[in-house]
């Protein structure tokens, strides 16, 4: 049975089945959070940046880092173990990752969710 879809001044004829593809397609997925714990002048955080900026995550990313100098409560959480990356709220990397270990890692946190 055709169904039809319009995406802004684009109109589409379909069969019903591919209309749910079609509207996940055109969706907009939100950026999934990633929290960078870090502190200035720390080299393993830039390191973990770099590779950051080298992974090509499946979906949008939003970075926020957070600097945990002069906050007791971080310090005592994080302080041995800088940097610290969250995806979507969960810890994922404690030290030193790869961008593939990112992708791998990234996808299996983040199936699922939109």
């Amino acid at each position: 049975m055709p169904g039809e879809i319009a995406y802004g001044s684009l109109r589409l004829r379909l069969h019903l089945l591919d209309l749910n593809f079609l509207r996940a397609l055109f969706r907009r997925a939100e950026p999934v959070e990633l929290v960078l714990y870090s502190r200035p002048d720390c080299r393993l955080c830039e390191e973990l940046k770099a590779e950051l900026g080298r992974a090509k995550p499946s979906r949008p990313v939003q970075l926020r880092e957070v600097n945990i100098a002069g906050d007791a409560e971080l310090e005592e959480r994080y302080g041995l173990s800088i940097p610290v990356l969250e995806i979507a709220g969960r810890v994922a990397f404690k030290g030193r990752m790869t961008a593939s270990e990112f992708e791998r890692k990234f996808d299996r946190l983040t199936r699922g969710s939109s």
